[in-house]
């Protein structure tokens, strides 16, 4: 049944950050409902992508005034609202937080932007890369003397994005329960970018990190925090960041301790990293996994996302799931008694709309008039 069940979820179809936000939501339980549009992009990802597992869905032209007035249906049944529209937009469409909370007060509007609805970079055009560049969080990573590499589209989209969206909404959700009124959650990318760097300037304020990338304990700067390749051209991850797993790397790669610079003093550190090279190229990564397994050197084979699905601990712990036979990530995180579960679409036995609360009537109706124009 899952923590939310009992929580609906109307969905304006955008992508990435929102759709993600939702399918965190809708795997804990929350009844969501997606509002495809009719013309355009309603198709961005395919429908095999996990972004949009567990949703019925209905298609609705929101530019029209009967659109509006569908939308303005669903609000009036729902617990939350999420658009992922540029500021204004959904004003001027007529489902802005105003009109929606017009018809239910008690409605949680959440709004996904990458810049924030106010501010003098609201209005324009972004991507993960840009968000997370002007947060801080993009240039710290990387290698001393090359340029900053863009971590997939995790730290914005994802990371500062959907979670904190979903983060968001469970808590003006919990508020609501206390005041009976919603309100509109703001979750910007840029934002959360920012809050999640958060350890770093704490750092900087300690003197416990350097601006110049590639020089510090978590920027691949510490030879004992970065990966390495292996004799079968692969690469394993190394995080022995505290002395007592540093020493257990050491044995596990057969390097005598007293042969070794002190861990950190980093003018030792090339040196210290040349001799972890060659000792890791001397085997592959599987022989390498082998000799670490039962120990806390904090060695782990670097695994591609194919292999990450099928790793003996991902497969003792139910970590991914085969959806419509796409295998993928299972719910996260989990309850003892109200376990999360990545629900497929809904069967086109029923409308959508039925499970809502609309009769076959007032369904007929909606598609006689365009409101709805295909489920």
């Amino acid at each position: 049944m899952g923590p939310l069940h009992g929580v609906r979820i109307v969905e304006i179809a955008s992508a990435a950050p929102a759709p993600f936000a939702c399918m965190v939501l809708g795997d804990l339980g929350a009844d969501v409902l997606r509002v495809d549009r009719v013309h355009g992009r309603s198709g961005e990802q395919p429908s095999t992508d996990p972004l949009k597992r567990g949703r019925s869905s209905v298609a609705v032209d929101l530019k029209s005034s009967e659109g509006a007035a569908m939308v303005h249906k669903l609000a009036e049944r729902a617990d939350v609202l999420v658009e992922g529209f540029r500021p204004g937009v959904a004003e001027r469409l007529g489902i802005g937080p105003e009109d929606c909370h017009a018809v239910n007060a008690a409605l949680v509007y959440g709004r996904m932007t990458g810049w924030g609805q106010s501010g003098p970079m609201a209005p324009r055009a972004g991507h993960d890369i840009n968000y997370i560049s002007l947060a801080g969080a993009l240039d710290p990573i990387g290698r001393h003397g090359e340029a900053p590499v863009p971590p997939l589209n995790l730290v914005g989209d994802f990371g500062g994005g959907g979670l904190l969206l979903a983060l968001g909404i469970l808590a003006a959700l919990y508020e609501r329960g206390q005041s009976g009124v919603g309100q509109v959650v703001d979750a910007a990318m840029v934002d959360g970018a920012g809050l999640l760097t958060a350890s770093l300037h704490g750092m900087r304020a300690a003197g416990l990190w350097s601006d110049e990338r590639g020089t510090n304990i978590l920027d691949s700067g510490a030879p004992f925090y970065d990966t390495y390749q292996t004799a079968d051209g692969r690469y394993v991850s190394v995080g022995a960041l505290e002395h007592r797993f540093y020493a257990q790397l050491l044995d596990g790669l057969g390097i005598e301790p007293t042969s070794m610079p002190p861990q950190y003093d980093r003018a030792s550190w090339p040196d210290l990293r040349a001799k972890l090279a060659e000792a890791f190229r001397s085997k592959t990564r599987d022989e390498w996994e082998e000799i670490f397994r039962d120990t806390d050197a904090c060695v782990t084979p670097v695994l591609a996302p194919d292999e990450a699905t099928a790793h003996p601990h991902a497969v003792a712990r139910n970590a991914f799931v085969d959806v419509d036979g796409v295998v993928q990530p299972a719910p996260a995180p989990r309850f003892s008694r109200t376990p999360g579960t990545p629900r497929r679409a809904q069967e086109a036995t029923t409308h959508p709309l039925q499970s809502w609360g609309f009769s076959s009537n007032e369904i007929a109706d909606l598609h006689s008039h365009g409101a709805v124009t295909q489920s």
